[in-house]
């Protein structure tokens, strides 16, 4: 019966499932990132994030208990240089599993299982989204800083000036305007002289004139 057996033995017994999940954990530290069945990630998470717990105290207790579990020099070199390094400010919760579906042959649940801290998307996506959210607040009235306040009183100003330059020139435009429009109706206006074309009588009788002479 099993009663009070809160791990899963995966099918498999003490000394295969101990292999299986040190190979397993070897490769998740190198590769950072594997795919597996459901149970087996689960299962693997459990045995090693508190490895990599241990990694965060490079004293050499920890390094031959982390040995025991492994069995592979270049994983625990790995662990105690490069992943120790990114997860040095995480608490805990060092790892993600992401289900990809069932599989081909047994129709078996799958999924992938990686170290969070070496994923750049979910990184860039968390970024993203932090800073939509500073937007919105600046939407919704947040108070502008002073070293903007300088730039935006100046050109108020500027246009200020402006305004009143344009009223004292339409002043002086509108009390020009009638002295201007009195001396044009003062100046006496010019007598235009049109010369008479002569008639046909006067030239008829100069005509004949000549011919007499």
């Amino acid at each position: 019966m099993r009663h009070g057996k809160k791990n899963n033995h995966l099918g498999r017994t003490t000394s295969h499932r101990k292999a299986m999940l040190a190979n397993m954990a070897s490769s998740l530290i190198k590769h950072k990132r594997i795919i597996t069945t459901v149970a087996k990630a689960k299962t693997l998470r459990i045995y090693i994030e508190p490895l990599i717990t241990k990694s965060k105290d490079a004293t050499t207790h920890n390094y031959r208990t982390v040995f025991a579990y492994l069995k592979d020099k270049e994983a625990v070199t790995e662990l105690f240089t490069v992943v120790s390094g990114k997860v040095a400010n995480r608490p805990g919760g060092y790892t993600r599993i992401l289900k990809t579906g069932n599989r081909a042959g047994d129709n078996a649940d799958m999924a992938m299982i990686e170290l969070v801290d070496f994923n750049e998307f979910f990184d860039g996506f968390a970024k993203d989204k932090k800073k939509a959210t500073t937007r919105r607040s600046r939407r919704s009235g947040a108070p502008t800083t002073t070293a903007t306040a300088p730039n935006t009183a100046a050109p108020k100003a500027a246009v200020v000036e402006d305004i009143q330059d344009a009223v004292v020139v339409e002043e002086v435009v509108e009390a020009s305007a009638p002295v201007i429009v009195e001396a044009i109706e003062e100046s006496p206006a010019v007598e235009t002289t049109t010369e008479e074309a002569p008639t046909e009588e006067t030239t008829s009788d100069e005509t004949s004139t000549e011919e007499t002479k």
